[in-house]
């Protein structure tokens, strides 16, 4: 599906476009223009879908929904946004949108008429309610809230008019702007009946629309990784294994994550499954600031899009923005106008550079993931699929004759040429295997290695490169890390200077 080999740009778009904090009702604010203004950028960049957090009329940060059909006043009008789907559409992004539906806010309409009329409207069935108890608002009465936050009122997901109502809210997503997906708010407190009538409703729209939900726990959720629920969910495990895994140099720590989750064991919980991957995002503090070696940014991406997974990038952290949770996450969600566009071109430069790498290999989007080598400081992974191809374009590589060399010293001179020599050795046998079992197909395979050291000198011979290659990779101070695609020799194969 186009969402296995998506890059995805998160937007919270109060935050981005500059959006008042509390909502007067009042006049409408058209902002959309600010995001319609980043489509060239994010094209460039190579973003290929949009994930948009709230943006229907909300009382304040947009998860406290106070009207499913219309967008915040604060944001601007149904035709405005309608518009601005159908740029990014125009530009080949698709666009995906956070729906709430575990909670509303206190400013929901149904919810307003319970505390006009008490127990003499249908509508307090929507809720779960005890007109015997007391709110921290002094309502007169006791409602579920989520998980101790009252100005979000829970709903009662069992109720049919309800069901009903939410599910011609997404009808009428889909209808009128066109999205192409959701992202499940608070997933993990859905029941899975109602993620299968979700995925009902949307599939007599149409067959791809993608369903993500955010799970914040690191527990099994396969279960809910199928056809009739859910395409993905959010990977925190692996976010909060990077950022410590940079930090304190130990990357013991991912490598159990990526192995517990996506290897070809048996016991591998989401073998074969894609989560939406990120290193920040608009609950979390920013990349950079949770970063302590700040030359570590481009590793931690191309972790980000070098394993399993669809990456995402929150919007800002491209330019290296700064932010952390103070402020009630404010600071975690700037207006664009705000941040320094200029602060780090090497990060934009890198991440644009990733973007085509990941949308020109097949194995990073749809591949296994398999340790090689493992280290405190370095770890050497591989992700592997198979794809058709001639008979002919496996031969050279299934001829150790013909097998690469790579010599890599970091700055301490320590070489690692027979880690680099055991996984082509690997490679080549693996191939070797593939080309008996099926002379129609060949293993397309991408290595990525990983090193702290700020510079490394390296040589390396390959047949399928060409002199003048080897000439613009002399020897010397580079980036921290190299991503090396082997593939066919109709496509030579290529040394990635990240």
């Amino acid at each position: 599906m186009w969402f296995d080999e998506a890059f995805f740009y998160q937007i919270y778009p109060l935050g981005f476009c500059g959006a008042e904090r509390e909502n007067d009702f009042g006049e409408v604010r058209s902002r959309f223009s600010k995001i319609a203004a980043e489509i060239p950028r994010l094209k460039e960049l190579g973003v290929s879908a949009v994930l948009f957090n709230p943006l229907f009329e909300s009382e304040r940060h947009g998860y406290d929904t106070a009207d499913f059909f219309h967008v915040d006043r604060r944001l601007g009008t149904n035709a405005e946004f309608k518009a601005l789907v159908k740029r990014f559409h125009e530009a080949g992004i698709r666009v995906v949108l956070d729906g709430v539906f575990n909670h509303t806010g206190r400013a929901f309409p149904p919810f307003r008429e319970v505390l006009e009329k008490r127990e003499n409207t249908d509508y307090r069935f929507w809720f779960n309610l005890d007109f015997g108890g007391d709110s921290p608002y002094r309502d007169g009465f006791w409602y579920e809230d989520w998980e101790g936050h009252a100005e979000l009122v829970k709903l009662r997901l069992e109720n049919a008019d309800l069901q009903n109502y939410l599910m011609n809210a997404v009808r009428f997503w889909i209808d009128e702007f066109g999205i192409d997906g959701l992202r499940l708010d608070v997933c993990y407190l859905l029941p899975p009946w109602f993620m299968e009538l979700l995925r009902r409703t949307a599939r007599e729209k149409r067959g791809d629309f993608f369903l993500v939900g955010e799970v914040i726990h690191c527990g099994n959720f396969m279960q809910n990784l199928c056809p009739e629920r859910l395409d993905s969910i959010t990977g925190y495990e692996c976010y909060k294994g990077m950022i410590s895994a940079f930090n304190s140099n130990n990357l013991f720590e991912i490598e159990h994550s990526l192995t517990r989750l996506y290897s070809s064991l048996p016991w591998a919980l989401y073998r074969g499954k894609r989560m939406l991957n990120f290193v920040d995002n608009h609950d979390v503090v920013r990349s950079f600031t949770a970063l302590a070696e700040k030359r570590n940014l481009l590793n931690l991406y191309t972790l980000l899009f070098t394993m399993p997974g669809i990456p995402c990038v929150y919007y800002g952290s491209e330019f290296g923005a700064e932010g952390d949770k103070s402020d009630f996450d404010y600071k975690l969600r700037p207006c664009i106008d705000a941040i320094d566009k200029t602060a780090h071109p090497e990060l934009v430069a890198h991440i644009q550079k990733l973007a085509g790498i990941r949308r020109n290999g097949r194995a990073l989007c749809y591949g296994s993931y398999a340790k090689a080598t493992l280290a405190n400081r370095s770890l050497t992974a591989k992700n592997t699929s198979l794809r058709s191809t001639s008979a002919e374009e496996i031969a050279p590589y299934a001829s150790k004759k013909r097998r690469g060399r790579i010599c890599l010293r970091d700055k301490y001179g320590i070489s690692t040429t027979s880690t680099c020599r055991r996984i082509l050795r690997r490679y080549t046998e693996r191939t070797d295997n593939r080309k008996k079992s099926d002379p129609a197909g060949s293993l397309f395979s991408f290595i990525a290695i990983y090193f702290f050291s700020e510079s490394f000198a390296f040589s390396t011979t390959f047949s399928t490169v060409k002199p003048n290659f080897l000439k613009s990779c002399a020897a010397g101070p580079l980036a921290p890390n190299v991503l090396m695609p082997m593939i066919s020799p109709r496509s030579p194969a290529y040394l990635y200077q990240l």
